[in-house]
């Protein structure tokens, strides 16, 4: 058996997990940072990596005692380098090398993006590849083919927002606060997303690239025309006097159907056996049941607290690149805008 120690603090959660033979979770600690930027609508860098900083050695000791192992268990330490805030990643390498070098382990740095990906090994059922995956949170939108583990072509990207930084926007000048993506989805529940006509981005000619600036754009000009200043609203003003349900499930339609489609035809286009979703928006429930509609193929997808960020996908994704060779020095550094490919 083979025991990683995962750590991952590439944006707003500290996260440590021991995850043995790259499946099995013997613990996942996460310590969340969201009502700390609740205050502010989104993430304020300096305030999450101080979070980091007070967090993290609690969380790791926390995850080794959950999982009932020492330190002498452990095969390797894994950390999230890239991509993300650059004094967020920084506290989380320093210490995984802090780790590694005190107790001579190996030491791997790991994409968080790939993490991500490597989610759907820690559910039932291995994926088989070809796989093509959707990677949505906050910070990125990715379309990419893995033909094998670490063999990736990243087939298309956001060209400006990122699908789960429009959530949030969308949220705010709906006076929901943040997170946006689960908040726009309860309200989505109750709502007619056919209401209003809002665009979708289809870019030029077979583009597998993304774009949401323009919906976010649509759906502040909509509330405006509605009689409400979308720059001077209170949030109370904002929920009492806009059809919120309606104009969460337009928004929310409108971005499923893009992401939706073009993930199918990507996986129609390169044979590929699975289809994976990733990333917290991938815990969007509307999001995996249209997928599920339309791919024709099985569709992988965790749940919900394996969707958002968290160190057992780290661990997970360690796994593979541990038993085939990579190991890193202490020269490791963050990489803020790694891409998987």
């Amino acid at each position: 058996m083979t025991r990683l120690l995962g750590i991952e603090t590439s944006c707003d959660e500290t996260a440590a997990a021991i995850v043995s033979d790259g499946a099995r979770i013997e613990s996942n600690v996460i310590a969340s940072q969201t009502d700390l930027h609740a205050r502010y609508g989104g993430v304020m860098p300096e305030q999450a990596s101080r979070a980091h900083l007070r967090a993290i050695q609690p969380v790791v000791e926390q995850a080794l005692t959950d999982a009932r192992v020492d330190w002498s268990d452990i095969d390797a330490i894994a950390v999230t380098h890239g991509p993300g805030l650059a004094g967020a990643l920084l506290v989380g390498v320093n210490v995984a090398k802090g780790i590694a070098f005190a107790l001579s382990k190996p030491l791997l740095g790991i994409n968080h993006l790939e993490g991500h990906v490597y989610a759907n090994w820690l559910t039932p059922g291995e994926p088989r590849f070809p796989l093509v995956a959707l990677i949505v949170s906050g910070g990125h939108s990715d379309l990419v083919l893995a033909d094998g583990h670490g063999a990736y072509q990243r087939l298309g990207r956001t060209r400006d927002d990122a699908a789960g930084e429009a959530f949030d926007k969308v949220a705010r000048l709906l006076g929901l606060g943040f997170p946006g993506g689960p908040l726009i989805e309860r309200e989505a529940a109750n709502g007619d997303p056919a209401r209003f006509a809002l665009p979708r981005a289809w870019l030029d000619g077979e583009s597998f690239d993304f774009s949401f600036s323009g919906l976010k754009t649509a759906v502040r000009n909509q509330v405006a025309a509605l009689g409400v200043d979308p720059d001077t609203a209170s949030p109370k003003e904002r929920r009492e006097r806009l059809p919120v349900a309606d104009l969460a499930a337009s928004f929310q339609q409108a971005v499923v159907d893009v992401l939706s489609a073009k993930i199918v035809r990507a996986a129609e286009t390169y044979g590929a056996i699975n289809v994976a979703l990733a990333g917290g928006v991938a815990a969007n429930r509307t999001l995996l049941r249209t997928v599920e509609d339309r791919a024709q193929r099985p569709i992988l997808c965790p749940p919900p607290r394996l969707c958002t960020d968290n160190a057992a996908m780290i661990a997970a994704a360690a796994y593979f690149r541990y038993t085939a060779g990579q190991r890193n020095d202490l020269s490791l550094d963050v990489e803020p805008g790694l891409p998987i490919a």
